[in-house]
């Protein structure tokens, strides 16, 4: 079972992007739960979700403690909360933020197999003019890990959204996918 924990805040889509990563799994012919974990339900409040990717007899439901990969939505909350908590040794963080793998590396405080970096709100704004940097951090998600195909998180994309918005939040995947800075150990 691949456990997947997600951090950021009220209204950075934490929420969506657990179930879009399950809706892609899905997609593959893979089973998969996503559920979130919500403190006080306010814009900008800190936001846990959850995916798991695996077999059936295997899922939880319960608040993943030691997640494999930890995708960190708003660059700022690891100041906040202890995002890579029991985060296993060979995990894999993928963070929007403009730092570089390194000094991301640095400021976590972590060793990990893989980090992937991009500034995905920045790409939000460009493509779709509001800072929800949710698809752009999944593209990164796609290239870091390798877990899931591009083409399954644009489905699940189009299934989540309408039209139009779903369209641009394509393009914020494919760029954020193209733009992530991946460091392995």
């Amino acid at each position: 079972m691949i456990e997947i924990r997600l951090h950021g805040r009220g209204g950075q889509g934490v929420v969506a992007s657990g179930e879009m990563i399950a809706l892609a799994a899905v997609y593959e012919g893979k089973y998969c739960r996503a559920f979130p974990f919500y403190g006080s339900a306010r814009r900008g409040s800190p936001v846990v979700a959850f995916a798991q990717i695996g077999e059936m007899d295997e899922a939880t439901r319960c608040y993943i403690y030691t997640p494999d990969i930890v995708l960190i939505l708003d660059p700022e909350i690891p100041k906040a909360v202890d995002v890579t908590t029991g985060l296993k040794r060979e995990g894999v963080i993928v963070w929007n933020t403009t730092l570089s793998p390194e000094e991301a590396l640095k400021e976590l405080g972590v060793e990990v197999s893989k980090i992937g970096v991009v500034d995905a709100t920045t790409i939000a704004l460009e493509s779709f003019g509001r800072p929800i940097p949710n698809t752009a951090l999944l593209g990164a998600f796609v290239k870091t890990t390798g877990l899931l195909k591009l083409e399954s998180i644009e489905k699940a994309i189009r299934k989540r959204f309408p039209g139009e918005i779903a369209e641009k939040n394509i393009i914020a995947a494919k760029r954020g996918y193209e733009e992530v800075k991946v460091y392995e150990r």
